[in-house]
């Protein structure tokens, strides 16, 4: 009987810790986590500003015709997107004069600066150019809870 107990308990414990790894695994990472680099942040700016600065404004604030990339308005539109969905908004559909005229590395640049400005944390690794990859990686508007 006591031994009974003990496999029924042990393949419980077994069977939580395989869930609650799983759920872990599932929420994946976040820009929360760093997911660029300064150097990236600053190629960035520089592209920002020559291609999206008369439209969305040198504070990211928006203008007349271009919504504010930052603030709780933009957050709460992308809340649950994910990078790529954003990453991807911005290759087609910008700049408004040329929508779809800037290189996969120069959007991935520009996205890693609107993530600068929002104060998210600079990681070791640059911000893929690869929408797959940035799917992977979803936006929150909140800070998760023991990041």
């Amino acid at each position: 009987m006591k031994f009974t107990f003990a496999i029924l308990a042990l393949a419980g414990t077994l069977v939580y810790g395989a869930l609650g790894a799983g759920t872990v695994a599932a929420q994946g990472k976040t820009q929360w986590d760093g997911v660029y680099t300064e150097a990236q942040a600053k190629r960035g700016e520089a592209l920002y500003n020559q291609y999206c600065a008369s439209c969305h404004g040198q504070d990211l604030a928006g203008g007349e015709m271009a919504p504010g990339l930052t603030g709780g308005e933009f957050t709460a539109n992308w809340n649950d997107l994910s990078l790529g969905d954003l990453y991807e908004r911005i290759r087609i559909s910008m700049p408004q004069s040329a929508p779809g005229s800037l290189t996969r590395q120069q959007n991935s640049d520009i996205l890693s600066y609107i993530l600068r400005k929002m104060n998210m944390p600079v990681g070791q690794t640059e911000l893929s150019t690869s929408t797959d990859e940035l799917k992977g990686i979803k936006f929150l508007a909140a800070k998760p809870a023991g990041n």
